[in-house]
């Protein structure tokens, strides 16, 4: 995380100036609120997304969170004519970020269930927020596609996120052809979880966000914690961390609750995330 507890203690008092938030019942949706610029992403975006996400991460509070957008497209990627114009740098809203904002790594590090609600175009650097949230919901009239060949560049972070996605010859044909895929297409190979018409993205979102609802958040942050921690460590040394894992999981008030609640025969009552965890 490029932002501490104490800096994302509490969201930006004079707000976002790229990003809109709101918490509803332990979800918290962070919208893309850039829509002339068809929610490229600059500098000072990037850092409100980074510090938005470090709040998710660590206020105990926030169970779900839901990345939306504004306007008719979901995100163009990085905003490159912002990246190459010399001039002084935007003053933030919030504290500077302690280290360069790697836009497929600010996902990475949430471990709490991210549901991306794509009502609209995904191209270029947007894959990378697409394809590190755990569920993407996308409307049928949705597109996706990397043009950066185009343009004389190549998605090479993108790239690296596909190959955790989709078959290395799909995940290259993306690359190298520039094609535009539908979001049934985008669904078939995996980039997205469920496609619905667009009158129906705002049911289905609030159907899966109640349904995660339902179970334990602590024990969906310890796997969802464990998959990312897993990419780092040696075939043979996986089961013994998985092991460590669940004995740990084992010793949460949730885990506790849920075996009572079975034992009762009743709905279990979950709790926010243990501050130490």
């Amino acid at each position: 995380m490029l932002y501490t507890p104490d800096q994302t203690a509490q969201l930006s008092a004079q707000g976002f100036r790229y990003l809109l938030t709101a918490l509803d019942d332990h979800v918290l949706t962070i919208t893309l609120n850039r829509p002339e610029k068809k929610n490229a992403l600059n500098p000072p975006m990037l850092a409100e997304l980074a510090f938005a996400v470090a709040y998710a991460h660590y206020t105990a509070d926030v169970w779900l969170v839901v990345l939306a957008a504004s306007g008719d497209t979901f995100c163009a990627g990085m905003d490159l004519k912002s990246l190459a114009q010399a001039g002084p740098a935007e003053t933030l809203s919030i504290p500077q970020p302690s280290g360069p904002v790697l836009l497929g790594e600010i996902l990475a590090g949430l471990h709490k269930p991210c549901i991306a609600r794509v009502q609209g175009a995904v191209y270029a650097g947007g894959f990378l927020l697409v394809g590190t949230s755990t569920y993407v919901v996308a409307a049928e009239s949705a597109m996706f596609s990397l043009p950066e060949v185009k343009r004389g560049l190549f998605p090479f972070q993108v790239l690296a996120v596909l190959l955790d996605i989709m078959p290395a010859r799909k995940a290259l044909d993306l690359c190298l052809r520039a094609k535009t895929i539908s979001a049934q297409e985008a669904q078939t190979l995996g980039l997205v979880t469920d496609v619905v018409p667009a009158e129906e993205l705002n049911k289905e979102i609030t159907r899966l966000t109640d349904e995660l609802k339902q179970f334990s958040p602590t024990a969906m942050q310890f796997g969802l914690r464990a998959y990312q921690q897993l990419k780092t460590l040696p075939f043979n040394e996986q089961q013994g961390f998985l092991y460590d894992q669940f004995s740990q999981l084992q010793q949460t008030p949730d885990a506790k609750e849920g075996m009572a609640a079975f034992l009762e025969k009743r709905k279990p009552k979950w709790g926010n995330v243990p501050n130490s965890f």
